[in-house]
């Protein structure tokens, strides 16, 4: 077993219709969780870590659970970096280990953007590592990103062509209205990804892979066991699934899910303590945490990614 670009991943996923799910990981128990679905369901995998969790979890911790992970599972894997901000965090990435980056420019004017992420695909190219490029920003607050919605955007088609020309990427993520952590959309309103971007995307691109960041749908069941056992989380909305679906059927190869990992585990251990509450053993809690990232993730690949099978 090894760990792979996403090359071949993304060809596939594009000519067989469905999109590949990138999870983020922090820690031995979600690693496992969702090595465990993608071994039951077949699926294509990609595991990624966020600048936070590096800092939590420690990088070499975090390749070496990887590489029990795949032993353990059976499974070829890419191992991603979600969301660098800058040359140094993809170059100390690339250099330790991971098969795929992100460099995220969207802060900085276009052609910074183009210039910086060049420069990050001129290094890892040289290791046969992939890089993820990002047009568009994406609204809301999940570990180091932190977009108000006065300084969100939608992804410009008219630039994609330039961009990716420009800079080799490999894939690229855009804007179209998911956004990051679990307060997606209020309640009451009518969430909508604008479809029309993507498809002028998929038009200028024809056969490029796009990835969607931001696309958990914020599975209510969790956040109601949230509640219930002592949580105080207000209402909201996520991506509905059936939109994903028909994105991940569009030029959408790559998904990223964390708040619904988020949401799963913590509902999970609440219960458990709250059901238990003489428990101190953390393997006592967290093993339902476990089994509850496999349940979501494996639901994710079978129903929403498209992606069961096709290992």
């Amino acid at each position: 077993m090894a760990l792979i670009n996403t090359t071949d991943m993304f060809k596939k996923a594009y000519a067989g219709g469905y999109a590949v799910g990138a999870f983020n990981v922090n820690n031995m128990e979600i690693i496992q969780g969702i090595c465990e679905a993608a071994q039951e369901t077949k699926s294509p995998l990609i595991l990624q870590v966020s600048a936070g969790a590096r800092k939590y979890a420690r990088h070499a911790y975090l390749v070496k659970l990887v590489e029990a992970a795949m032993e353990d599972c059976g499974l070829d894997l890419a191992l991603h970096l979600d969301h660098g901000d800058d040359f140094a965090i993809c170059k100390a990435c690339i250099d330790g280990g991971f098969s795929s980056v992100m460099i995220d420019g969207s802060k900085h004017s276009f052609e910074e953007n183009i210039s910086l992420t060049k420069q990050v695909v001129d290094y890892a190219h040289q290791f046969g590592v992939t890089v993820e490029g990002e047009l568009g920003r994406l609204a809301g607050v999940e570990d180091d990103v932190n977009v108000s919605a006065e300084d969100s955007s939608y992804t410009d088609p008219a630039q994609v062509e330039e961009f990716v020309s420009r800079t080799g990427v490999d894939s690229l993520a855009i804007a179209i209205g998911t956004s990051h952590g679990a307060y997606k959309f209020k309640p009451g309103t009518k969430p909508q990804l604008r479809f029309d971007i993507l498809a002028e995307v998929e038009r200028r691109l024809p056969g490029f892979p796009i990835v969607l960041h931001g696309a958990s749908s914020v599975m209510q069941e969790y956040v109601a066991k949230v509640n219930q056992f002592g949580g105080a989380m207000p209402d909201a909305i996520g991506v509905p699934e059936d939109m994903l679906r028909k994105a991940a059927g569009m030029a959408v190869c790559k998904i990223n899910i964390d708040s619904d990992l988020r949401l799963a585990m913590t509902a999970a251990i609440r219960e458990h303590l709250a059901e238990h509450p003489d428990h101190f053993d953390p393997r006592q809690y967290l093993t339902p945490a476990r089994a509850a990232i496999k349940e979501v993730v494996a639901h994710k690949m079978r129903e929403v990614l498209g992606c069961a099978g096709q290992a």
